[in-house]
């Protein structure tokens, strides 16, 4: 005798999610396309973990596009260390303190710094459309943009450094997420006012889950402009900085 599949009578809400829901049944089980599913999911995040940073194709093509770029490397030396070691992925290593230091593009508004983080998947694919779609809007608004530093092996706070040593008011922090098993090529960003080592989470804004099938470029730079306008009338990120765009009227 045939086993029967129970679809969850919830089965048309999927097209609005890519969350694992209305799985359905096979007796007390989940079907086995569900179970095949998941350990694809699975896999595809714990891959998007350990992929290493193409930072030389990225920093090419950012170049050809008239970025500035440079390239640190935070305390952390390998990729088995920077998974153990969470504290070194928030320092720069001895060179690139140099680097940074030696660096005559100092004193810009703004300064974006892209690390892997947890996802080189996501930076691969999210970075350089939302550099480019932020640069337009934030130029026009009349900031200036530093060099884009390109941070291998970092956390979010390695930023903090990096925007202290190139004197930036407010350090934008592009980070690959941890991975979803529904999303891991998810971008982070984080901003911080007036970047210095030791800033404490509490001090920054996150804008979370940046990509086409989250939340769009366009829609997360609308949202970056406003908390670089607030912050720097407020001269202040973080608790004190509400993200209020969406109350903005349609233009």
């Amino acid at each position: 005798m045939s086993e029967i599949t129970r679809l969850d009578p919830w089965q048309e809400l999927k097209q609005f999610t890519a969350a694992r829901i209305a799985v359905g049944r096979t007796g007390a089980s989940q079907p086995t396309e569900a179970v095949l599913a998941f350990g694809v999911a699975h896999a595809q995040a714990r891959d998007a973990v350990h992929l290493p940073f193409e930072v030389d194709t990225l920093r090419r093509q950012l170049e050809e596009l008239d970025f500035s770029t440079l390239t640190v490397h935070s305390a952390a030396d390998s990729r088995s260390t920077y998974l153990r070691r969470p504290d070194l992925g928030r320092s720069l290593s001895e060179a690139s303190i140099a680097e940074l230091a030696a660096c005559p593009e100092k004193g810009a508004d703004i300064v974006f710094m892209v690390g892997d983080g947890l996802s080189s998947k996501a930076i691969h694919r999210n970075a350089l459309p939302f550099l480019l779609e932020a640069r337009g809007h934030l130029e026009q608004a009349g900031f200036s943009i530093g060099p884009v530093v390109l941070a291998k092996q970092a956390r979010v706070a390695l930023g903090d450094g990096v925007g202290e040593l190139l004197q930036a008011r407010i350090v934008v922090v592009l980070i690959g997420e941890r991975p979803g098993l529904s999303s891991p090529d998810s971008m982070g960003l984080y901003l911080t006012w007036q970047p210095r080592t030791g800033r404490m989470d509490s001090e920054r804004n996150c804008i979370s889950n940046i990509r086409p099938e989250g939340l769009p470029y366009p829609e997360a730079v609308r949202k970056l402009e406003w908390l670089i306008k607030e912050a720097s009338r407020l001269q202040l990120t973080g608790v004190g900085l509400k993200d209020q765009s969406d109350l903005l009227p349609d233009a």
